[in-house]
């Protein structure tokens, strides 16, 4: 069993920054492929960034290349979301998961049902 702890929302200005954090516990992270959905109100949830289980391949959604960056801090079994130059719609809850089904994989899913584990969610709110 996974469990992912989301922390590091809030509510910021448009232009400002945050960072999120997901740590982990029962389960090492470092072999898993992890990725950072968000989902606002009456809306799906869409895949925002993730990061592969082996070589670190990164992948982005369109709307956040080049303001949000995806890490993960295998000692400290945690995956950080540093989100940049945030926008009004950038506005949702922001939810971590990780897939567990495969070892090292070194393409980053970015399906929802590619993740089996899920934080509570942790609420970003950017005012115009």
């Amino acid at each position: 069993q996974v469990l992912l702890d989301e922390s590091g929302g809030g509510l910021v200005q448009a232009g400002g920054s945050l960072r999120l954090s997901c740590l982990a516990s029962g389960r090492r992270i470092s072999v898993y492929a992890m990725a950072w959905f968000r989902q606002a109100p009456g809306e799906e949830r869409e895949f925002v960034a993730g990061i592969s289980g082996k070589g670190g391949l990164t992948y982005y959604t369109d709307s956040v290349k080049g303001r949000f960056i995806i890490s993960r801090d295998n000692a400290e079994n945690t995956v950080y979301l540093q989100m940049n130059s945030l926008k009004p719609e950038d506005t949702a809850v922001y939810y971590c998961g990780i897939d567990t089904t495969y070892y090292n994989r070194e393409d980053v899913p970015r399906g929802r049902n590619d993740y089996e584990h899920w934080g509570q969610g942790t609420q970003v709110t950017v005012s115009s």
